[in-house]
């Protein structure tokens, strides 16, 4: 029987996965607008810590979250608008000079491999090809902006089931102990998100400001390009990190005529990543989510595979919230201990569920019982 019950949880899953693939037109969208509907959410909280906006209604600090939201958006489509198409436009020349500069590195002689020759040389390039990377990136943008209307609509119909969000909770669990138990995960993964959201937008945003700053000051070609997406890709785990460091040399090695601005970029900007991804990020967040490393990068493979770069941003999001979930469960709990860096999960064993329905017979027979008796004092 246990056998049974493996294998039949086991095909749930990659039913699951198979479905989040074939139905990534629709479903993508919709975990797009509930990590803005969220993302709006969290601004306003962070709106009602200030002390002249905290005495504000809830519906007004919330318009303003909205508010502050799409201007913010427009002004990054903006941006990206006027300086895309030049980007676009000057990497072919990137590509050319990038593969030139690689045929003439002053090591190349000592591997014995000669330049006009191919191999090694012709494989970097082929996996350095820019042009190919620049529409990945653009062909993502283009894919979320077609689907703008669709995310508009999930996120106006999350807004108006917002405020049932509580009474539905109370109504779909059979006693009070369970829903304090239900309310206590959904305030961990509530208040877990939050604090990962909060944390790597600000060391970003440090990063992609102080990439930027370096940049214009060794002279690098759109250098405010560079900035937002060495941003963008720092909510990567591990590889974005790498991909951040990497792209800027790289363009720094196809713009210049020797290698020393190459090497200027690539120190630059990788001790900026190691002193806040490294140092800084991991002070901050200290030992709240408690993931392994290994199982980051292949969960990273996996909604990569799955979703391409949305999933490679919402992979971690998705792990912290089915680790605490799994955590609650005896017999789930050794799964979330394997997520785990050290073995320590989020949930104490004395707050495990050992037994949870979402069943609200319970309330309902309360509530015709107490109806029926309202009824007889009635006559």
């Amino acid at each position: 029987m246990k056998s049974l019950n493996t294998a039949a949880t086991f095909a749930l899953v990659l039913m699951v996965f198979y479905l989040l693939n074939v139905g990534e037109a629709l479903i993508l969208p919709l975990m797009v607008a509930v990590t803005l509907w969220y993302l709006i959410n969290v601004l306003a909280n962070a709106f009602a810590r200030i002390p002249l906006v905290s005495g504000l209604p809830n519906g007004i600090r919330l318009t303003a979250s909205v508010l502050t939201f799409m201007m913010l958006v427009w002004a990054l489509g903006n941006f990206l608008s006027g300086s895309i198409d030049e980007v676009i436009e000057v990497i072919p020349t990137y590509q050319a000079n990038l593969v030139l500069r690689l045929e003439h590195i002053p090591f190349m002689e000592l591997l014995s491999i000669e330049p006009d020759s191919g191999g090694l040389i012709a494989t970097v390039g082929n996996w350095l090809d820019l042009p190919q990377i620049a529409a990945v990136m653009v062909g993502s943008f283009t894919s979320l902006l077609a689907s703008s209307g669709l995310i508009l609509i999930y996120i106006g119909f999350l807004f108006v089931e917002q405020g049932n969000f509580d009474a539905k909770i109370t109504n779909l669990v059979a006693n009070g102990d369970k829903e304090k138990q239900l309310r206590q995960i959904v305030s961990t993964i509530k208040d877990d998100i939050q604090k990962y959201i909060s944390i790597k937008l600000f060391t970003s945003s440090v990063t992609g400001l102080l990439s930027y700053t370096f940049l214009r000051i060794v002279e690098v070609d759109f250098a405010g390009v560079w900035g937002l997406l060495i941003f963008l890709l720092n909510f990567i785990p591990t590889v974005g990190s790498i991909v951040a460091t990497i792209f800027p040399a790289l363009i720094a090695l196809a713009q210049s005529d020797g290698y020393s601005l190459f090497l200027l970029v690539l120190i630059g900007i990788g001790v900026l990543q190691i002193c806040i991804g490294n140092i800084l990020e991991p002070r901050l967040m200290g030992n709240s989510f408690n993931l392994s490393p290994l199982v980051i990068l292949l969960n990273l493979g996996l909604w990569s595979y799955i979703w391409g770069i949305v999933g490679m941003f919402l992979c971690v999001p998705f792990l912290i919230i089915i680790t605490i979930v799994l955590s609650y469960f005896p017999g789930t709990r050794a799964i979330a201990v394997m997520l785990s860096s050290d073995g320590q999960v989020r949930a104490p064993p004395e707050s495990m569920l050992a037994s949870f329905s979402l069943d609200s017979s319970m309330n309902t027979a309360n509530l015709l019982s107490k109806a029926d008796a309202a009824s007889d004092l009635t006559k």
